[in-house]
């Protein structure tokens, strides 16, 4: 089935959030020639250190997908304010069935309908209601998912992690995070990998499939 799926969604609330959740697929399935569109909803100017330019995260999340492989052109970057997109929630899904009427997509990647961050707990829901005629995958990002139920797996090969590792440390705003480390990256896709029966995987939610 994954052979025919061509336009690939994903939706990230904030910039890193794509590149943690499934890094390491943006980067398998664009070698494999699929197009991947990705979409940030903010880029957490409240929250970026003291000393550094507001708008830093917008310039760190061109730098992380260009290292997955996506193309500037793919790039949507808003700038809704963190932690208050729920109360931005008929923006966004305005924003989302534009982005839907716009092109076609095979799959769309957003975050858990588990995950319990606010802005993470918007996307997933408004992404749910723009995209629920299309296959939806959610991603995980364990600090955040009250569970998780790993429905699917994408089998990665080392390149593939090592990519998603490069990709995240363009964000060097965001200092020294643990779940940035590479031992952390490289450990989960490993966890994941003894799940699949393979040396590294991703692990994924079914939220909407079709065949």
């Amino acid at each position: 089935m994954i052979e025919n799926l061509k336009e690939i969604l994903v939706l990230a609330p904030h910039t890193d959030d794509g590149e943690l959740g499934l890094g390491g697929t943006i980067s398998k399935m664009i070698g494999e020639g699929k197009h991947v569109t990705y979409v940030a909803f903010s880029t957490a100017e409240e929250s970026v250190p003291d000393g550094l330019p507001k708008d830093i995260l917008k310039t760190e999340v061109r730098g992380a997908t260009q290292v997955l492989g996506v193309k500037p052109e793919n790039l949507i970057i808003f700038n809704y304010r963190v932690r208050h997109l729920n109360f931005a929630r008929q923006e966004i899904l305005e924003e989302l069935i534009h982005i839907r009427c716009d092109k076609h997509y095979d799959l769309v990647f957003m975050p858990s309908m588990h995950d319990i961050h606010q802005d993470h707990t918007t996307i997933a829901q408004e992404g749910l209601r723009a995209f629920k005629n299309t296959t939806i995958l959610g991603y995980e990002l364990i600090w955040n998912n009250l569970t998780f139920n790993t429905q699917c797996f994408v089998q990665l090969e080392k390149e593939h992690v090592d990519t998603k590792i490069r990709a995240l440390k363009e964000y060097h705003s965001q200092g020294q995070r643990n779940y940035l480390s590479d031992d952390f990256i490289r450990s989960l896709a490993r966890a994941r990998g003894v799940q699949a029966g393979c040396e590294y995987a991703e692990a994924f939610e079914v939220v909407r499939l079709f065949i």
